[in-house]
């Protein structure tokens, strides 16, 4: 795995030959940092379509959750059939935020409040 976080690799030593798996596998550590971290409500097209279990493709989602043991789960709703979807952290990998759920409030956030009956 190719996971370490920033903080540790700025502890190490400097290495003398950058063609290295060391050197490598620093460079892979950065760039798996380097993949975003999205909010609720926030509109993501991906890199490439994603092929889900049932054959069919997404490749734009928004972010959402759903509670499973009383913790929250981070979910998508894909935008082609408002299905959700679950994607791991290298799916997102060269994604691009389209509309953020902040900026205005979201389909996901208005489905959210408009189930609260208020």
């Amino acid at each position: 795995m190719s996971q370490a976080p920033l903080n540790i690799l700025k502890h190490l030593s400097n290495l003398k030959d950058p063609e290295s798996y060391a050197h490598a596998w620093r460079q892979r550590c950065r760039e798996w940092a380097e993949i975003p971290t999205y909010e609720e409500g926030d509109t993501i097209r991906l890199a490439s379509p994603v092929k889900l279990t049932d054959g069919s493709e997404c490749q734009l989602v928004t972010a959402t959750h759903y509670m499973r043991s009383g913790k929250r789960r981070r979910c998508y709703r894909i935008a082609e059939t408002g299905g959700l979807t679950r994607l791991s952290k290298g799916t997102l990998a060269g994604s691009t935020l389209v509309s953020s759920g902040k900026a205005a409030g979201s389909a996901v956030l208005a489905e959210f409040f408009a189930g609260q009956g208020g």
